[in-house]
């Protein structure tokens, strides 16, 4: 009888896809819930693409998850300080902030402009930048490393292989779909 043998990279892949999504829409999420409820400017859709999704924060999630990994598994410090979360934490927001500016750059060739703002927030760069909304994204970061993924990657291992290819073949031709509506039209 031949053995069957998974195609275990191809789940990675996918299973990353999955997480790639779930932060794409829970960024959306979030910048919506700021939109409407915390600065009342009414609702857009703030995405880059047409989906409720803004994959600039999955791009960043996956990230995280790839360049962090090592560092968040480590115990950097003396026996009574553990200082990896700080590091980790600083190593976030270093992060975010380049995704975020390559991101302004990127979506300002493809069009025409950036999706925010921050030339009235202290401490700006061009306005594609700022000290305050890298805070921010940092303390979502740690949310992201220390809360959501361990749940998320609990979830999607309850998945059968065939599931998570199936999942995230779904996922993959939807934002393919949407990234090619976008080019098109």
């Amino acid at each position: 009888m031949k053995k069957m043998h998974r195609n275990l990279s191809l789940e990675v892949f996918f299973e990353y896809l999955i997480y790639f999504f779930l932060y794409s829409v829970l960024g959306w999420i979030y910048e919506v819930v700021l939109e409407v409820f915390i600065y009342r400017w009414g609702f857009s859709n703030r995405g880059a693409l047409f989906g409720p999704y803004c994959v600039i924060y999955g791009f960043g999630a996956l990230i995280f998850l790839i360049l962090l990994k090592d560092l968040k598994s480590r115990r950097i410090g003396t026996k009574k300080l553990n200082l990896t979360p700080l590091l980790v934490f600083f190593a976030i927001i270093f992060i975010a902030t380049v995704v975020e500016l390559i991101g302004s750059y990127i979506m300002e060739a493809t069009q025409g402009g950036w999706m925010w703002d921050y030339s009235d927030y202290f401490a700006n760069f061009q306005g594609r930048i700022a000290l305050n909304p890298s805070i921010r994204f940092g303390i979502g970061g740690m949310v992201i490393l220390y809360l959501l993924q361990p749940l998320f990657e609990k979830g999607v291992k309850k998945l059968s292989g065939k599931t998570v290819i199936l999942t995230g073949g779904i996922i993959g031709a939807i934002l393919l779909v949407d990234f090619l509506h976008l080019l098109l039209f």
